[in-house]
């Protein structure tokens, strides 16, 4: 099988787990006899540095050509610290999920037995995790009107959503739900926000079409507080963008470390498979970053993009099993640890 993969490496230690799990994907497919044909794309802060664009054409273009898209991470400090800039890393993020129509970001959070101790919570609350967040991506505030007012002494962010756009990324809850423990739960805002009155009602006027689904209705605030608390309760999760970006950090944390989460994000035209973790520019170059989410997140695309579940479970399971020896970087065990490349190395060794 020929599989076209748009490569976008971005920022910070992007580079570095991205050239781990193109490691790990080559193996696989040397395994199973497939041929990767990789195609390399410029975005984030290197766009903007080397053309002036932090989601150039080309690179959109390459995106499109492709059946997947593998993505390291966007974000430099020399934008974060300054306010003014014109053009940032981000909008490029923004700008690809837009022109890409990839509308529902995939975010499962689970522990690995092995790693249960490293959590920051106890044992007998987080053991057995198994969680999804189904987080709209291409609508919301973040790409509502907004602007500012009165000389820049205020300003403003504006919230609007499509019955069409809660549909679609509700239908995609209730079919992993339905093949998962048969619940889900809407997290939105209702007592207070428009916008999430209107998720409540459709996704209650959806539910005779799912009547083997239980489903829930939570405000965002209790999720924050009810995923420390009992974060076995929940299993899918679907609510809009702000509150999804917020929420599926806070759950990333339940595993031991943001290095390990993978996710999907998928489109009408194409899907796109990144870690949850960020560009980390304070680790970049040092060959300490953690790559295993970016190489879950490749397991996550063979599975999703390209059907090959064997495939897959190969890559997860050769994940666990470095996870089990102790085959790690320094964010998970400091005295003894390993480099970005040689947990990249081992796993492939493994494969």
């Amino acid at each position: 099988m020929n599989l076209k993969i748009a490569k976008l490496a971005g920022d910070g230690i992007g580079p570095e787990v991205i050239n781990e799990a193109v490691k790990v994907c080559n193996a696989v497919a040397k395994k199973f006899n497939h041929k990767i044909i990789w195609n390399d794309g410029l975005i984030g802060a290197d766009a903007i540095d080397r053309v002036g664009d932090p989601y150039p054409q080309k690179t959109h273009e390459i995106c499109l050509e492709s059946d997947a898209i593998l993505f390291g991470a966007i974000g430099d400090p020399k934008f974060d610290n300054n306010p003014n800039a014109e053009v940032r890393p981000e909008q490029g993020l923004l700008s690809m999920r837009k022109k890409l129509g990839l509308y529902a970001n995939i975010r499962p959070t689970f522990t690995f037995d092995s790693l249960i101790e490293n959590s920051p919570l106890k044992k007998e609350i987080i053991s057995g995790t198994n969680l999804i967040f189904v987080r709209e991506l291409t609508g919301g505030i973040y790409f509502g009107k907004k602007g500012r007012t009165n000389k820049n002494m205020s300003a403003y962010d504006t919230c609007n959503y499509s019955k069409d756009e809660i549909v679609r990324l509700a239908k995609i809850g209730f079919d992993l739900a339905s093949k998962r423990s048969k619940k889900l739960c809407c997290v939105d805002k209702a007592n207070v926000m428009e916008t999430s009155r209107l998720w409540r009602e459709t996704i209650q006027s959806m539910e005779k079409d799912y009547p083997e689904i239980e489903v829930s209705y939570e405000f965002v605030d209790a999720v924050a507080m009810r995923l420390i608390q009992w974060p076995t309760n929940y299993d899918v999760l679907i609510t809009e963008n702000l509150f999804g970006d917020i929420l599926t950090d806070e759950a990333s944390v339940i595993s031991g470390s943001m290095g390990l989460m993978p996710s999907a994000s998928i489109g009408k035209k194409t899907s796109l498979y990144e870690p949850i973790h960020g560009s980390y520019p304070e680790a970049a170059g040092k060959n300490i970053a953690n790559p295993l989410a970016t190489i879950l997140s490749a397991a996550m695309m063979f599975e999703n993009s390209f059907n090959l579940k064997e495939e897959a479970q190969v890559i997860k399971d050769s994940v666990t099993n470095s996870l089990d020896k102790k085959i790690v970087t320094r964010d998970i065990l400091k005295d003894k640890s390993y480099t970005t490349s040689q947990v990249g190395d081992w796993i492939v060794s493994k494969i």
